[in-house]
């Protein structure tokens, strides 16, 4: 059941430069428990879309089962939408974006639906460097289903139930940059500050750009003992940088300090500045982050920010040298070239 936001605002709200205030970027009203995690991811997604100017009908966000894939319908009511079964987000994501490369594909998920029944899903959307943003909401339970641990539960962990988990966690993170995902980044439901400026970025880079937000259960999950809870993930968290994103249209000024910030350029001229905190760590190098990842798993710590970026990418689509025209709009004409054409193709290969 969704509950529809009422169409009257404030005639003075501000608006972007495509002509839209933040409440046109917002959805319907949210039917998850009362300070959810995955409301303040919402509320991120709907700030990062308002804050670049974002066109709604050029969105296409997409989804599977469990409490994160009910977010869609609490941002961008005027977006493209497809809500799809358990685990199968990444498939239903890959043809839409085969047929109309246009969209921006914003796939959203949780640790259930992308550690568990949609691994196989997830790994290959993964490889084929799918130009879209996948984001899990990450509490490390099944949240429809009464709180069992899923997949990315740390061993040790303690469920509401007092269960103690004897797995061990998959770390996503760990496994998207092993895949060879271009964009991975980790952050806090509750650190809107950080994870804004990390949307912003991995709608702006063109390939796989995954990000694995903590995003604790208010309800199942957020009891003392669980390595998912709202206070072991304060205490615990690490920013590996201070992250702002500079959109390719606006006066680029920076503060640099020498040896301690990176600039990141995107495909479209965008920048990213990080201003980085861990010792050690080069975000465009995978063995720096893996050693980050696991060093800081080892000490109890929770990495987040940007981990790691590979600024020279192929998607999809260059991969497989398709048109630049969307695939929904070639017409009989370009599809059936004729036999003169294909008499053409067919000598090539003699």
């Amino acid at each position: 059941m969704s509950f529809i936001k009422p169409n009257f605002r404030h005639p003075a709200l501000p608006k972007n430069q495509v002509g839209y205030t933040k409440a046109d970027y917002e959805g319907a009203i949210s039917t998850l428990c009362a300070g959810c995690g995955h409301d303040s991811i919402t509320a991120a997604i709907v700030q990062a879309c308002f804050e670049i100017d974002l066109e709604p009908h050029k969105l296409a966000k997409i989804s599977g089962i469990g409490c994160s894939s009910k977010t869609p319908a609490y941002f961008l009511r005027n977006s493209h939408g497809f809500n799809s079964v358990h685990g199968r987000m990444p498939s239903v994501t890959t043809g839409a974006y085969l047929a109309n490369r246009d969209l921006i594909y914003l796939g959203v998920s949780g640790d259930g639906d992308t550690a568990s029944i949609g691994m196989g899903q997830f790994v290959h959307a993964v490889r084929r460097n799918l130009n879209m943003v996948y984001i899990v909401m990450n509490n490390g339970c099944y949240g429809l289903t009464k709180g069992q641990d899923s997949a990315t539960a740390d061993t040790g962990s303690i469920n509401k139930e007092g269960g103690v988990n004897q797995f061990a966690g998959i770390d996503l993170c760990s496994l998207a940059i092993e895949l060879g995902a271009t964009f991975v980044g980790r952050s806090f439901s509750g650190d809107k500050h950080q994870l804004v400026p990390l949307i912003k970025a991995a709608m702006a880079h063109p390939g796989f750009a995954f990000l694995d937000v903590l995003s604790p259960c208010v309800t199942f999950n957020n009891n003392k003992g669980s390595t998912k809870s709202y206070d072991y993930v304060r205490e615990h968290i690490e920013a590996t940088s201070e992250l702002d994103f500079v959109p390719h249209r606006d006066e680029i000024t920076i503060n640099y300090q020498e040896g301690k910030s990176v600039l990141a350029p995107l495909h479209d001229g965008s920048l990213l500045h990080l201003h980085k905190l861990a010792p050690g760590w080069d975000p465009t190098e995978r063995k720096s982050v893996i050693s980050l990842i696991q060093t800081s798993r080892t000490n109890g710590e929770i990495p987040t920010g940007l981990l790691y970026l590979d600024t020279h990418t192929r998607d999809l689509h260059e991969v497989m040298g398709t048109v630049k025209e969307p695939l929904n709009a070639l017409t009989e004409k370009e599809l059936c070239p004729g036999a003169g054409v294909l008499k053409e193709i067919n000598d090539s290969f003699r």
